[in-house]
């Protein structure tokens, strides 16, 4: 049997029939990669080093995925990075947190490959290819009070790139809607949490970007981005540049139709490039790395039960391809009902955002349509998103929820791209904002209940709670601020409780929150080399899988910030080095 439906395709102008069983291939490569985000890119690239001929192909128009959109921080325990900036790690420390937050059925041996090779796929990738990074000293795990946990290190921020390094390429760069701080100009992620607070000192780096910005007269008459690129901007563009000095071909708007199967291996792929169908053999093998089903409304509805991939932040060329033609070649799949939960906001241009760190702020609540709060606001964002659905699923009506603050909260902090009042008041919101219901103002709280359609008293018995709870401190109810992770993103000036604080100035604003995500974790099964299982367990020759295409192996958790690309790029790495015998 050959190919996903029995039949060996033939090529016929452009199209493939099942009549010739001598249908020739027409591209003949080592190690083909589909899907170009961080997994797919670190993966070709180590393919590329091993001596392996190496095809990229890519669904959508443009590359680098989900990654492209992202902060880019890989999660790495016991990097060398860490440990030169003084954090102290082990492998074993490492085991000893991941048992303690990564659930049991996750298959410990897939995450001691994960440990071992994460620091190893790191060291490679920057000797070899100039990937570049800096521990976040300061960004702890995401359950640092947890055995094992770490109060920073672990979590590796990209280095700024230079757009023009990678010339004519770069026009094809995915790029996020806006950037990672609204202002124009890129940050990392360590220059984001610095201008947060708007102290005098991130003044004075706005002060010194703007003049960088602008200084590059060129590129503004051109009307073109930053050229310093940072956060996923950067990583997907380092990748990118060490695959076109090693001469890996990358193709753009060429999806996967078929795996290609002999005598039980996987030994190909029918990939459509621009229309025309192509026969491409992969002697050592395929690897998947094509992203999840985010934006694939019929999966989202069997697996979540929601149709939630209208709040996804992810790509959406994500629809689930990779998974729905591995099943039916025998792939197995597992932890489909899970997803790298953030919550989101709807912008009133369409944009779906992530809301990661406004949320943490003091002064502002979650509340759903009883107008009672469900969570630790400051917790890590999936924790938020399952609590989330949990006030949902009790009849709460808490999709939306809404977040609520005050005039002190928007004075002094930035929500997604609307900045604070202090920077920008109301009047001079962008008109989308101001004359849309985006952002609801009201000057009592039981007139911003009326515009919502929540519960006036249950609002304002939350409300009054809340005050009372953080003048003094605590947050009796949820514990927000109890952790060391809900302090990361909060306001050190703000006592007794940086991360909590008073609704209580008027006017009074909301913001309606969706259960979003940054992608679908769940996907095809595999071992610790990234080799794709059946329903038995027993490996399928040929087929590799690594990134949201496959399952998670950090099963339904997330350990700490880059508990996504990490991953990704480590199974792409060994999936290669497998592939290549690299690995026996």
């Amino acid at each position: 049997m050959e190919g996903a439906a029995g039949f060996t395709p033939e090529r016929q102008s452009g199209e493939l029939r099942p009549s010739d069983a001598n249908a020739p291939w027409h591209e003949t490569v080592d190690f083909l990669v589909v899907g170009s985000g961080g997994g797919g890119m670190a993966a070709a690239i180590t393919a590329a080093d091993c001596g392996a001929r190496t095809l990229v192909v890519e669904k959508a128009a443009s590359y680098g995925g989900s990654t492209a959109l992202s902060g880019g921080v890989l999660w790495v325990p016991d990097n060398h990075l860490m440990k030169r900036a003084g954090c102290d790690d082990s492998p074993a420390q490492a085991m000893r947190y991941l048992d303690e937050v990564v659930p049991a059925e996750v298959d410990r041996q897939r995450l001691r490959a994960y440990v071992r090779a994460a620091p190893e796929m790191l060291r490679f990738l920057e000797e070899a290819a100039d990937i570049r990074f800096e521990a976040a000293t300061a960004y702890m795990d995401y359950y640092p009070e947890r055995a094992g946990g770490k109060s920073g290190g672990r979590s590796l921020d990209p280095r700024p790139f230079s757009r023009r390094r990678l010339g004519a390429l770069y026009r094809n760069q995915r790029r996020p809607p806006v950037d990672g701080a609204g202002l124009g100009f890129s940050v990392t992620a360590r220059e984001a949490h610095l201008l947060l607070d708007l102290s005098w000192r991130s003044y004075l780096y706005i002060a010194k970007r703007l003049l960088q910005y602008w200084a590059d007269i060129p590129s503004r008459l051109r009307g073109l981005p930053d050229n310093r690129l940072t956060l996923g901007q950067a990583l997907v563009a380092r990748l990118r540049h060490a695959l076109h000095r090693r001469h890996v071909p990358l193709w753009l708007n060429s999806p996967l139709r078929e795996l290609v199967v002999e005598s039980g291996r996987v030994v190909g792929a029918v990939i459509d490039r621009g229309g025309e169908l192509r026969r491409v053999r992969a002697e050592r093998g395929v690897l998947l790395a094509a992203g999840g089903f985010e934006h694939n409304p019929e999966m989202r509805q069997r697996y979540h039960g929601y149709p939630c991939e209208q709040w996804s932040a992810a790509s959406t060329d994500n629809t689930g391809d990779a998974i729905r033609i591995a099943q039916t070649v025998g792939a197995d799949t597992e932890f489909m009902d899970c997803a790298w939960w953030t919550p989101t906001l709807k912008m009133p241009d369409g944009e779906v955002l992530a809301l990661i760190n406004g949320k943490s702020y003091p002064g502002s609540i979650f509340v759903n349509r009883a107008g009672r709060r469900f969570v630790n606001e400051a917790a890590p964002y999936e924790d938020v998103v399952k609590a989330q659905y949990a006030s949902h699923g009790r009849g709460e009506e808490a999709i939306p929820a809404f977040m609520i603050f005050d005039a002190r909260f928007r004075h002094h902090y930035a929500v997604a791209t609307i900045a604070p009042a202090k920077a920008v008041p109301d009047r001079r919101l962008p008109a989308s904002l101001r004359e849309s219901d985006f952002l609801k103002k009201a000057d009592s709280l039981e007139d911003l209940a009326a515009q919502l359609g929540i519960d006036r008293d249950g609002l304002l018995a939350t409300v009054a709670r809340v005050s009372a709870m953080a003048d003094a401190g605590r947050d009796e109810d949820f514990g927000r601020g109890d952790s060391l992770h809900d302090r990361y993103y909060c306001d050190p000036n703000h006592q007794p409780n940086p991360a909590f604080g008073a609704v209580r100035q008027p006017p009074f604003y909301a913001i309606e929150v969706y259960p979003g995500d940054l992608g679908t974790k769940g996907g095809l099964r595999c071992d610790a080399h990234g080799r794709v299982l059946d329903g038995n367990g027993v490996v399928l020759p040929g087929l590799y899988a690594t990134g949201n295409c496959s399952g998670a192996v950090m099963g339904d958790s997330y350990p700490g910030a880059g508990s996504t690309i990490g991953p990704a790029m480590t199974f792409g790495y060994l999936a290669a080095r497998h592939a290549c015998g690299g690995l026996q």
